[in-house]
């Protein structure tokens, strides 16, 4: 009866998140970004034990290191980057606000339709 009443309750149940899932181009820059970083942070830890232990790969790994966060700062820039172009080509609805002025063709417009006397427009 016990094996029945847990046959019954799902096993999995999906709950909505506050957050919506990042784009794909942002998404997969920031993988990239990720990947690259852990590599960085990889090499430096063995750029620092072969400096301790005075192995004559310790020199390499360190110049390599340097390069390694170079290249891992702008893969972090990269995913802000994406995601600032990504927001202005898809993410933003640009309507104008209750503040904004009216476009100079329909100021002219209005100018216009105030300067013609009611007579001739009759």
């Amino acid at each position: 009866m016990e094996h029945e009443a847990r046959s019954a309750r799902q096993l999995w149940v999906d709950e909505e998140r506050g957050r919506r899932r990042m784009p794909d181009p942002v998404r997969n820059a920031a993988v990239r970004a990720v990947m690259i970083t852990s590599v960085t942070l990889i090499q430096a830890v063995v750029a620092f034990f072969c400096s301790v232990a005075g192995a004559w790969l310790a020199f390499p790994m360190t110049v390599t290191a340097v390069a390694s966060t170079v290249v891992a700062t702008w893969s972090v820039l990269d995913v802000w980057i994406t995601r600032q172009v990504w927001r202005q080509r898809n993410g933003v609805v640009s309507e104008p606000s209750s503040t904004a002025r009216p476009s100079i063709r329909t100021r002219r417009e209005e100018g216009r339709a105030e300067a013609t006397p009611l007579s001739e427009a009759a």
